[in-house]
């Protein structure tokens, strides 16, 4: 499914598969590691059948309406995140007509994120998704839940969910750093064991928000 003026449309013949970042304000630094989604969409175009389109970084604003062109998007970085109350109606409306959001926390936005997506849902919570929940099982398969890439503070890696009549909208990932894998190994130099993982994973979420 794909989006436009906060309507959900069939897909257009012939429309391929981009992953968005999203920018934001705030001070963090959204537009951090572009290769990531580069590798990753490369990926999906040699271990799927998802029609992918041309691999490159794709950026989009809260404020355009490019942003309902996109059936998933990605918002990570380091830093604070801060969406103005024009900014919460327009991302909670591309939530509601079915777009997907994925949130990575690059060690750094979480106080932030969490802060934020209260605003758009001041009336839910993020709820912890268990270990046989369908996006750890989607394409590959994580029984013991997502994979962790980074150390960061030593703490077990951990999926939370928002839902809109019982569609998982939001995912956000917290002590893995799923897109830092995806990175270029000169960004990282992770463990091409991890990267894999990240890899992976990776293709479960996006098979998941495009199946779901």
């Amino acid at each position: 499914m794909f989006l436009y003026a906060g309507q959900i449309h069939s897909q257009p013949k012939g429309a391929k598969f981009r992953i968005a970042r999203l920018k934001y304000s705030g001070g963090g630094d959204w537009y951090n590691d572009p290769s990531a989604e580069v590798n990753m969409m490369n990926y999906l175009k040699k271990n799927t059948t998802i029609d992918v389109d041309e691999p490159k970084f794709y950026s989009v604003d809260i404020a355009s309406d490019e942003i309902f062109d996109y059936p998933f998007i990605i918002i990570t970085g380091h830093g604070n995140i801060e969406f103005s109350e024009s900014e919460q109606k327009r991302l909670k409306r591309y939530l509601e007509n079915g777009g997907f959001l994925y949130a990575d926390d690059d060690y750094g936005m979480d106080e932030s994120f969490r802060r934020e997506i209260k605003k758009l849902f001041p009336n839910e919570e993020l709820k912890e998704l268990p270990f046989n929940h369908k996006i750890y099982n989607s394409h590959y398969n994580f029984p013991n839940g997502l994979p962790k890439i980074h150390e960061h503070d030593g703490k077990p890696p951990q999926g939370f969910g928002i839902w809109i009549q019982g569609r998982l909208c939001v995912y956000y990932t917290y002590e893995t750093n799923i897109t830092d894998g995806w990175a270029d190994t000169k960004e990282h130099d992770d463990p091409q064991e991890k990267r894999d993982e990240s890899f992976r994973m990776g293709t479960n979420i996006i098979v998941y928000a495009l199946t779901n």
